[in-house]
C-alpha cells in the first residue's frame, strides 16, 4: 500500500512539473501572439513610414528639378522677347528709311534730292537693323534638363526587407556579476559592418516576497548600445533601522508606524535576515560584497531621529551617476513622504522643512494635500496621488524627479546643486510603505529627461 502511495506521489509530482511547464509555454505562446501583432503593426508602421519618407524626397527631388525648368523656361523666354522687341523695331525704322529712299528717287528738285538723300545716308549709318545680331542670344534645346531614371528604378526595384544579423553570442567568461552589478559581453558569430547598435532587452526575476507572475515582470530595454559590452548597474540599498523613530517599525524594506512606540530592531533583525535568505542572484557571493557607499550599522542613539521626525533613512550613499527606486505606501496613511536627505539631516528635522532634504509628501489628515518640499518652501501638485511613487536621482546633473511608478507620468523635479552624498528618506505617520530596489532607470523616465521634460516641471523656488 505505501508503495503504490509512493508511486503515486512521484506521478503527482511528475504531472505537476509537466502541468507547470506545459502552462509556461502557453504563456510563452500567448506572448508570442501578442509579440507577432504588436511586430507586424510596428514593421507595418516603419515600412509606410519609409515609403513615405522616400515618396517625400522624391516629391521634394521633382519640386526642385520642375523649378529649374521653369526657371530656365522663363529666361529664355525673356531673352527670346527682348531679342523680338528689338528687331521689330529695327524692321520698323528700316521699313521707313526704305521707303523715304525709294520716295527721293523720284524727287525733281536736284536742291531736295540732296537734302534727302543725305538724310537717308546718316539715318542708314545709326539705323538699329545694322547693329542687330541676327543671331539668337539663346538656343531652344532644352535636352540638358531631360532626365531618365532607367537605372533609379532598377534600384527601387530591387528594394527589399533588411537582412536579419546573426544572434549575437553571450561570453560567459568575459561576463561579469559583482557588487550590485551585471556585465554583460557578447560578440557576434559572423561579422557584420551594417550593425549600428544593439538593443538589451532584460527584467528582473528575484523579487522580494511571494513569487509573481511572468506578466508582472516587465521587461526593460536598453537602446543605442554602440559596443559588444554594458554594464547593469542596480542601485541596492536597505533602510538603516538605526536612523529610524521609535514609533516605526523597521522590517528590511517594509515600514510600518507603530503608536505604542515599537523598538527598532537590534542588530539581531539583520543576522535573522541573513540566515533566512535563499542562494539567488541577489544574495549570490559575487551580488553579495558589500558596497564601499554602504553606511556602517548604527549611527548611534543621538542621531535617530525623533519627535515629530517620522524619518528612516536608506543605508546607502548616492555621491554619483543616476538611481531608480519606488515606494508603495498604504493610502489610508494620514502623512507619508519620500526624497533624499544629507545625512546631516538633523535628528528633529522633518523632510523637505530644511535646506538638507527634499521630498514630495502627501497629507490626508483633515485636508487632502499632495506637495513638494524643500527648505521649507512648499508647492501644491496639480495631480492625483499615485499610491506607488518612483524616484531618479541624477546625483551630477543635480535632478530629483518623482514619477508616478505605473504610469510613468512625471510629478515634479527638483533641480539641485548636491553639495554632500545623499541618503533616501521616508517619513510615515499613522500608516505604512514598502520599498522596491535594485531597479534599473526605466526606458521611459530616461527618454522624458533627454527631451528636458524635467526641467520645464520644475519649480526654481524649491531648487
Amino acid at each position: 500500500m505505501e508503495d503504490q502511495r509512493e508511486a503515486l506521489r512521484k506521478i503527482i509530482t511528475t504531472l505537476a512539473v509537466k502541468n507547470e511547464e506545459i502552462q509556461s509555454f502557453i504563456y510563452s505562446l500567448k506572448q508570442m501572439l501578442l509579440n507577432v501583432e504588436a511586430n507586424s503593426t510596428k514593421v507595418q508602421e516603419d515600412l509606410e513610414e519609409e515609403f513615405q519618407s522616400l515618396l517625400s524626397v522624391l516629391e521634394e527631388l521633382k519640386e526642385g528639378m520642375l523649378m529649374k525648368i521653369k526657371q530656365d523656361r522663363a529666361s529664355r523666354t525673356y531673352e527670346l522677347q527682348n531679342q523680338l522687341s528689338a528687331c521689330t523695331r529695327a524692321l520698323e525704322s528700316s521699313e521707313e528709311l526704305l521707303e523715304m529712299a525709294n520716295h527721293t528717287l523720284q524727287a525733281t528738285d536736284s536742291e531736295d534730292f540732296l537734302q534727302a538723300a543725305k538724310q537717308i545716308k546718316d539715318g542708314v549709318t545709326m539705323a538699329p537693323a545694322f547693329r542687330l545680331s541676327l543671331k539668337a542670344k539663346v538656343s531652344d534645346n532644352m535636352s540638358h534638363l531631360m532626365v531618365d531614371f532607367a537605372q533609379e528604378r532598377q534600384m527601387l526595384q530591387a528594394l527589399t526587407f533588411l537582412p536579419v544579423p546573426s544572434t549575437p553570442v553571450i561570453d560567459l567568461a568575459e561576463s561579469l556579476v559583482a557588487d550590485n552589478c551585471v556585465t554583460l559581453v557578447w560578440r557576434m558569430p559572423d561579422e557584420d559592418s551594417k550593425i549600428d547598435h544593439y538593443v538589451l532587452e532584460y527584467r528582473r526575476t528575484n523579487f522580494e516576497g511571494p513569487p509573481r507572475l511572468k506578466e508582472d515582470q516587465p521587461w526593460m530595454v536598453v537602446e543605442g548600445i554602440r559596443h559588444t559590452e554594458y554594464t547593469l548597474t542596480a542601485f541596492m540599498f536597505r533602510l538603516d533601522a538605526s536612523t529610524s523613530h521609535q514609533n516605526l517599525r523597521v522590517d528590511d524594506l517594509a515600514v510600518e508606524w507603530d503608536a505604542m512606540g515599537g523598538k527598532v530592531q537590534d542588530i539581531k533583525a539583520r543576522e535573522k535576515d541573513g540566515k533566512g535568505r535563499t542562494a539567488s542572484p541577489v544574495n549570490s557571493p559575487a551580488r553579495g560584497t558589500p558596497s564601499p557607499k554602504r553606511m556602517p550599522s548604527g549611527r548611534g542613539g543621538r542621531d535617530r531621529f525623533t519627535a515629530e521626525s517620522y524619518t528612516v533613512l536608506g543605508d546607502t550613499l548616492i555621491d554619483s551617476g543616476d538611481h531608480y527606486w519606488e515606494v508603495r505606501y498604504e493610502p489610508d496613511s494620514k502623512a507619508f513622504g519620500v526624497g533624499v536627505a544629507y545625512r546631516s539631516l538633523g535628528r528633529f528635522e522633518q523632510l523637505g522643512k530644511t535646506a538638507a532634504s527634499w521630498c514630495l509628501h502627501v497629507n490626508n489628515w483633515l485636508q487632502v494635500s499632495f506637495t513638494a518640499k524643500h527648505a521649507n518652501k512648499v508647492k501644491v501638485l496639480d495631480a492625483p496621488v499615485p499610491d506607488c511613487l518612483g524616484v531618479h536621482c541624477d546625483f551630477h546633473q543635480g535632478l530629483l524627479s518623482f514619477y508616478n511608478a505605473r504610469t510613468k507620468q512625471l510629478l515634479h523635479t527638483f533641480k539641485a546643486k548636491f553639495t554632500q552624498p545623499l541618503l533616501p528618506a521616508f517619513t510615515v505617520w499613522c500608516g505604512s510603505f514598502h520599498v522596491t530596489t535594485g531597479l534599473q532607470v526605466p526606458s521611459s523616465v530616461r527618454c522624458l529627461q533627454k527631451r528636458g521634460s524635467a526641467t520645464s516641471s520644475s519649480n526654481t523656488s524649491l531648487s
